[in-house]
């Protein structure tokens, strides 16, 4: 396959040599250092220097096959094969639950696996994809959350964390979310806060109401819920 930024380079960023080695490395670096930035702005656990390390491991490994075959013969892609098995692992070990019931680390852990699969492609020398996934993949985590908040501040659905300041009031919100023309789908209570003094749920949520559906957001209901002298503290689960 002709890449094209390859070919206005010139036949030596095709080949396995020092410079075009070099090369490959550097644009790895700083692509990473792109998305990790963007990442630790956001304050994520995995930030610059994470996605840099995962991001230069794919692009080396597949270097180091692409060597190998030069060499030998033999086009087996083992090392770069054990490091996307490997890089899969951890960024699975990287989602947890959080003490709210929240899925937590998912994008981040999705994030490190597409970094080193962007890192690959660049130590393989397929410029112009990289180029164009490199730009999806900022596009989608600097640019798409905006536009996903957007559509779920617009959803008749969604999910609360709820704190009551006893067990007993669970009832009458309840009966305050009918009134209000929501309906409950689900009600899980959260064991984590058992020792608070507080009585937690996760509390899933839908807009009933035509009125409500045409007026008003999700935070100004959970405001008026808020408002509720049994309620200690309450926001939407995101």
């Amino acid at each position: 396959m002709n890449d094209f930024i390859a070919g206005l380079l010139g036949a030596w960023s095709s080949e396995i040599g020092i410079g075009s080695v070099l090369f490959r490395i550097a644009i790895t670096l700083l692509m990473s250092a792109a998305i990790g930035m963007e990442r630790s702005g956001k304050r994520h656990s995995a930030g610059l220097r994470t996605f840099i390390l995962v991001s230069l491991t794919g692009s080396v490994s597949i270097l180091l096959d692409l060597f190998v075959g030069q060499t030998t013969g033999k086009g087996f892609f083992i090392i770069s094969g054990a490091t996307v098995i490997g890089a899969a692992i951890i960024t699975v070990n990287s989602i947890f639950f959080s003490a709210r019931n929240q899925i937590k680390g998912l994008t981040t852990s999705v994030g490190l696996w597409s970094c080193l699969i962007l890192g690959m492609t660049v130590g393989a020398g397929f410029y112009t994809v990289s180029v164009v996934t490199f730009a999806a993949l900022l596009l989608s985590l600097a640019v798409f959350p905006k536009f996903e908040k957007y559509l779920k501040d617009r959803s008749n659905h969604f999910e609360v964390h709820l704190e009551l300041k006893e067990a007993s009031y669970l009832q009458n919100f309840v009966t305050t979310i009918r009134e209000l023309g929501l309906t409950i789908d689900d009600i899980e209570h959260n064991t984590a806060y058992e020792r608070s003094g507080l009585s937690v749920y996760s509390v899933a949520i839908s807009i009933s109401s035509a009125e409500l559906k045409k007026y008003k957001t999700h935070e100004e209901i959970i405001e008026a819920l808020r408002s509720l002298d049994y309620v200690y503290h309450i926001e939407e689960m995101r």
